[in-house]
């Protein structure tokens, strides 16, 4: 009858109306994020996520307030607290950014997942598998995003090896040369896990990131160059992938010229490598020589952009439900290759992943 096909009518249009009534919420809706430590990586971290169209900056917190205060003030966060907890316990907050110190991380990550809080972790999760572990299967409990941050993933020079990879451009990739050397060593006070697990783990996770396959076999050799409390403070490392393989990775703590980052994948069809990166293009010519400036010297000039790109990742992966593209496993096996490297150095020989990987009891 008439009034029923009136009825319904006015029903299909409440409905259509409350569907794009939710694709509009969908469509403003913002990631309310927590951050946890106002340091050096958690300014860059949350100046990113202030510039993001599709993230609130909600919190920051700091175990020296007046740091997260005024972090907080510069970026225009209406919220900084002197402890975490804070922040995990407000249920406006969807995701937290743990950017404090290394020996904390595996904890706060256990606090957040069991808060349901989405998260980004710095590199380390941390320097014992026990603790990784631990904190791996509590995300896994709660059903959680974890996010690992290896940030040279989201450099664009490194993406591009990636997708001339992937492509196939230069065929069938049989060997990966990573350069990466610091500027200087890491300054008095600094207190360093030892270069394989503070300076050499990016190179793990890249060398993975790129060829695609599992670190089966592990052999460094190194020296000491600089008095910087370091054994080795320069090294080479040869990684033996389960696809037979290899990688191979050159670092140092004292590049006097400046942040040495190259690197070369080498293919059955071609070769892709990237250069370092320098201030400007300029080149100046003369009767006698041409010739370029340095090269940039500090890594967060250098990889400015792959921690903007980083961020603007986490945010679309958690507000659309991607897959994350640096989980927790992704951030266990470079410090188990670490590990491995460590042993090598240390005994001379190869060094089987095997050896190292001792899986905590659950």
């Amino acid at each position: 009858n008439v009034r029923g096909r009136y009825c319904l009518t006015e029903a299909v249009t409440a409905c259509v109306s409350v569907v794009e009534l939710q694709k509009e919420e969908m469509a403003t809706k913002k990631l309310k994020i927590g951050v946890i430590g106002a340091g050096r990586i958690g300014q860059i971290h949350a100046a990113n996520v202030a510039r993001n169209l599709n993230a609130e900056l909600y919190a920051i917190s700091d175990i020296f307030v007046n740091a997260a205060k005024k972090l907080a003030a510069q970026l225009g966060c209406p919220r900084a607290y002197e402890d975490y907890h804070d922040i995990l316990t407000d249920k406006e907050v969807d995701a937290v950014l743990i950017c404090s110190s290394t020996d904390t991380h595996a904890k706060i990550t256990i606090e957040a997942a069991q808060a349901g809080k989405h998260i980004f972790c710095e590199k380390p999760i941390d320097y014992d598998l026990a603790k990784i572990d631990e904190a791996l299967a509590a995300v896994g409990k709660a059903g959680v995003k974890l996010f690992v941050g290896f940030n040279r993933r989201f450099d664009p020079n490194y993406r591009r090896l990636k997708k001339a990879i992937d492509s196939g451009e230069i065929g069938k990739v049989t060997s990966v040369r990573i350069v990466s050397r610091d500027p200087a060593p890491p300054p008095a006070g600094y207190v360093s896990p030892g270069l394989f697990l503070d300076c050499s783990i990016h190179d793990f996770d890249m060398a993975r990131f790129l060829m695609g396959a599992e670190v089966e076999e592990v052999y460094a050799c190194g020296l000491v160059r600089e008095n910087c409390g370091e054994n080795p403070d320069t090294a080479h490392v040869v990684l033996k992938f389960t696809n037979g393989n290899f990688a191979t990775i050159d670092n140092s703590r004292k590049a006097v010229y400046g942040y040495d980052q190259r690197c070369e994948v080498f293919g059955t069809a071609g070769a892709a490598e990237t250069a370092n990166m320098h201030p400007h293009t300029a080149t100046i010519s003369t009767a006698t020589t041409v010739h370029r400036d340095l090269p940039m010297s500090f890594f967060l000039d250098r990889y400015a952009q792959s921690f903007v790109d980083e961020m603007d990742t986490f945010v679309d992966v958690i507000l659309n439900n991607k897959p994350v593209p640096c989980g927790g496993l992704d951030g266990r096996i470079p410090v188990l290759t670490a590990f491995a490297a460590m042993k090598s150095y240390a005994e001379n020989r190869p060094v089987k992943i095997s050896e190292v990987d001792k899986p905590a009891k659950l």
